[in-house]
């Protein structure tokens, strides 16, 4: 009722016009794929997604596999959600302290710099700059990593212990023991973990738009601040059209990794 139904909804006006809902059949998605802003959109917004999920992933097992191993694991992995509770407007301020043109990190280059004699004062504006991509992959990464870590852990101790004593006693080292027991049993943790981060990398638009507005730096104008644009314009076709693309390539994805699980 209130998801399928209303997508139906905005299906039935991809194929309409805003004002007279005229059908005008696939002239929308002309329009959408010969827009440059919705290719930049997508493009930005999937390069985001491949870079993003594999460093989240690999980040969180780094942490996780260690983390395991300590007595008080459930304690300490309670930490690791606080950057969840964090509001986002809070930590949109501390990167802006950061990463501006008289941040704290262009300060320490400054004085590193200074103090070594390789290069004087620094004032690079890094959210205005291509290197705001990489700001915002770090965004997503420190937000996110606690979940994925807690994740990790699930899988990690819910592994009976006899199995890896068993492969111990039989001479196994602890890398053996990893590859050989640990990750084939982490199949379901890890399938979660892509499927969770792989939505989530769609909702990092509240940073984006509060670091750097509707109109960011070009390269990380993503699909969000695409559909924003157009919602202030009363774009809706356009906007309908996009959707339905979207949802059917989400779909297709997440069905194409359950096949993937599946199959192995």
């Amino acid at each position: 009722m209130f998801v399928l139904i209303p997508f139906m909804d905005v299906f039935k006006r991809s194929f309409q016009t805003v004002v007279t809902k005229k059908f005008c059949g696939l002239q929308n998605y002309k329009t959408i794929f010969t827009n440059q802003a919705f290719m930049l959109a997508v493009k930005n917004t999937f390069r985001f997604t491949l870079v993003c999920i594999p460093l989240l992933v690999i980040i969180g097992l780094i942490i996780a596999v260690p983390l395991s191993r300590l007595k008080n694991a459930g304690t300490i992995k309670s930490l690791y959600l606080f950057p969840l509770a964090m509001p986002t407007a809070t930590i949109v301020i501390i990167w802006k302290m950061l990463f501006y043109k008289q941040g704290f990190l262009n300060l320490l280059l400054t004085r590193i710099g200074q103090s070594s004699g390789l290069w004087g004062e620094v004032h690079k504006d890094y959210l205005a700059s291509s290197a705001a991509f990489w700001v915002l992959i770090f965004s997503y990464i420190w937000k996110n990593t606690g979940y994925t870590v807690v994740l990790w852990l699930a899988g990690i101790l819910g592994i009976p212990n006899e199995l890896l004593e068993a492969a111990r006693v039989d001479g196994a080292s602890e890398r053996q023991c990893f590859f050989k027991i640990v990750l084939p049993n982490l199949k379901g943790s890890l399938y979660t973990i892509v499927i969770l981060s792989f939505l989530n990398s769609f909702k990092i638009y509240r940073e984006a738009y509060l670091t750097a507005g509707a109109y960011p730096e070009q390269d990380i104008y993503l699909l969000q601040h695409l559909f924003n644009n157009w919602f202030v314009n009363l774009d809706f076709d356009k906007m309908a059209a996009a959707t339905v693309c979207v949802g059917g390539f989400l779909f297709i994805v997440i069905m194409l990794l359950q096949y993937l699980w599946d199959s192995k």
